[in-house]
C-alpha cells in the first residue's frame, strides 16, 4: 500500500482528502491537531498554522476527539452542536500495529439544512424502494384467512369446513366456482391456516400470461438461454414459491403443452428451467381454481385426464351466490365495512327496499358484481342509507318489477290481463337480452371478455349484440 501511495504526488494527496471528506482533522494521542484540512479550517474560520499544534479542544467547539483516543472506540453520525447548530459528524481512532496512535474526525452535513437537502434527494429513493418491497411481500404472502369468508349458508359452510379440514395437508386442492365467488380467498385462508404460512404464498392466473411466455414465468431461465435473457437468469414461479404454497387460477385455460409440463413437476416434484442442464427439486403445495366443468373439458379433449386426477385430490366447491340468498345482506355488511374504510365514510347502511331488490337478483358475477354495485352506491351517495335509486339501472328495474307484486298484490290478481300492456314475444326477448348484457358488462368492469363469458357466448357474437341494441 505504501508503495501504491508513494506513486502519488504529495501535493496531490491533499486535494485527494478534500475531495474525499469535506472536512477532516486528524489528532495524535495527546489530542493535539496535526492536521485540518482546507474545508474544515474554512467553516471553523482559522488557518491551519494557527491550528496545527493545539488541543482539538481548543480550536473545535464541543469536540469528542480527545475523548476517542482515549477510549478507542468510534461514534458514527454523532450529533454536534457547533456555531449555533448541529453538524452531523463521524469520529474513528487510528489503531496502527495494535496500538491507538491517533483519530480522524470527519464532517457527514455542517448543519441541518445539509441533511434536509440530502434528505429530499434520496426519500424518493427511499420511498420507491419501500413500494417494490410493499409490492413484493404483497405478492408472495397471503392476506386474508377463514375469518374474512363470511356466510351461514350450509352449502357455504360445508365448503368452508373442509377447507380448514384440509389446511394442512400437502395435497393438491381443487376450488371450483363461478367467477367472483371467492376462489382466491380460499386459496389465501387454506395457505394461512397450513403449516407453511410463514412460508411464500405465489399466485398465477393462467389465463393472463401469453403461451410463448409461460414456460419462462411458470419455470424460470437460464442466463442467455434466448434473447433478452437477463443476466444470471430468472427464477420461475415455482421456485419462488419453494417451501409454500402456489395458486393456480383459472387453471382450465392452461394451454396443453403447459399441461404435460405441469404434470411432470406434479409427478416428480421438480422443475428444469428453460436452458437449463439439471432439474431443481421443489417443495410446493399445489391450490388450482376454475370456473370451467373441467371433466367436459376432459372428454372433449381440451384437459389432460392424468392431470386433472393429479390437481382433484381435494375438491372444494364453492357455491354461487345466487343459491346463497341469506347470506347477501352479511357479506354486503363486509363489504361496506370495507367501502367505509376506502371512501372515509361511516355508518354505511342498506334500506329494507334495497335488501329486499339485492336478494331477488340473480348475481351472476357474484360476489365480485355484489362489491361492484355497492361501490356504485357509495360513490353517489350523500348521507348513509344506501336506497334504490343508487343501485344500476338493471337492479332498479328489477325493483320496480318486484313492486308491482310486492306492494300491490290485490290490483295484480284482480286487473284482467287484457288490460295490461302488450308487447311482442319479439320485443321483449330482444329487451330481456340488452339488460342481460348490460348487466353482465357491469359485472364485469366493462370487460367485454369477460362479459361474454358471463353470458356464455363469444366474443365476436357480443359485440354484434353491443351494435345490434346500440351499448
Amino acid at each position: 500500500m505504501k508503495g501504491k501511495l508513494n506513486n502519488i504526488p504529495s501535493e496531490w494527496l491533499e486535494e485527494i482528502i478534500n475531495l474525499a471528506a469535506e472536512c477532516m482533522v486528524v489528532i495524535d494521542r495527546e489530542g493535539k491537531i496535526l492536521y485540518l484540512n482546507a474545508a474544515y479550517c474554512e467553516f471553523l474560520r482559522v488557518t491551519a498554522e494557527n491550528a496545527i499544534g493545539q488541543p482539538v479542544q481548543d480550536v473545535i467547539e464541543n469536540t469528542r476527539m480527545h475523548i476517542v483516543v482515549k477510549t478507542g472506540k468510534a461514534e458514527v453520525a454523532s450529533i454536534h452542536p457547533i456555531n449555533g447548530s448541529e453538524m452531523i459528524a463521524n469520529r474513528y481512532p487510528l489503531v496502527v500495529n495494535g496500538e491507538t496512535v491517533g483519530a480522524v474526525g470527519t464532517v457527514m452535513f455542517r448543519n441541518p439544512q445539509e441533511w434536509v437537502d440530502y434528505s429530499r434527494k434520496i426519500q424518493p429513493i427511499l420511498e420507491e424502494l419501500n413500494y417494490y418491497k410493499t409490492k413484493f411481500e404483497k405478492e408472495l404472502y397471503s392476506k386474508y384467512h377463514f375469518g374474512d369468508l363470511i356466510g351461514e349458508s350450509p352449502g357455504f359452510l360445508a365448503a368452508k369446513r373442509l377447507a380448514e379440514r384440509v389446511s394442512d395437508s400437502h395435497s393438491a386442492v381443487l376450488l371450483l366456482g363461478d367467477s367472483g365467488t371467492g376462489k382466491e380467498l380460499f386459496a389465501h385462508s387454506i395457505h394461512q391456516t397450513s403449516s407453511r404460512r410463514y412460508a411464500p404464498f405465489m399466485r398465477v392466473n393462467c389465463g393472463s400470461i401469453p403461451e410463448h411466455l409461460f414456460e419462462s414465468e411458470i419455470f424460470g431461465y437460464e442466463e442467455g438461454s434466448f434473447t433478452g435473457a437477463k443476466k444470471g437468469g430468472k427464477k420461475g414461479k415455482f421456485e419462488l414459491a419453494n417451501g409454500g404454497t402456489i395458486f393456480l387460477d383459472e387453471i382450465g385455460d392452461l394451454p396443453l403443452q403447459m399441461q404435460i409440463k405441469l404434470l411432470r413437476v406434479l409427478q416428480e416434484k421438480e422443475i428444469e428451467r428453460v436452458g437449463g442442464r439439471s432439474p431443481i427439486p421443489i417443495d410446493v403445495r399445489v391450490i388450482a381454481a376454475t370456473h370451467r366443468n373441467l371433466e367436459d373439458m376432459v372428454q372433449e379433449g381440451l384437459f389432460r385426464q392424468d392431470l386433472y386426477y393429479r390437481l382433484n385430490v381435494i375438491k372444494i366447491d364453492i357455491p354461487a351466490l345466487k343459491n346463497r340468498k341469506e347470506d347477501i345482506v352479511p357479506i354486503s355488511n363486509m363489504l361496506l365495512r370495507k367501502l367505509e374504510k376506502k371512501f372515509h365514510r361511516k355508518n354505511l347502511q342498506l334500506s329494507e327496499k334495497v335488501i329486499f331488490n339485492l336478494q331477488r337478483h340473480s348475481w351472476p358475477g357474484n360476489i365480485r358484481e355484489l362489491e361492484n354495485v355497492l361501490e356504485r352506491a357509495v360513490n353517489i351517495l350523500d348521507g348513509t342509507a344506501i336506497l334504490p335509486e343508487h343501485l344500476p339501472l338493471y337492479l332498479q328495474q328489477d325493483k320496480e318489477t318486484e313492486n308491482r307484486s310486492f306492494d300491490s298484490i290485490s290490483v295484480h290478481h284482480s286487473a284482467p290481463l287484457h288490460n295490461q300492456p302488450f308487447r311482442s314475444l319479439k320485443e321483449t326477448v330482444a329487451e330481456a337480452e340488452k339488460n342481460a348484457i348490460l348487466q353482465a358488462l357491469f359485472s364485469s368492469d366493462g370487460n367485454k371478455a369477460e362479459a361474454a363469458k358471463l353470458l356464455g357466448i363469444g366474443k365476436t357474437s357480443l359485440y354484434d349484440k353491443c351494435k345490434l341494441h346500440k351499448i
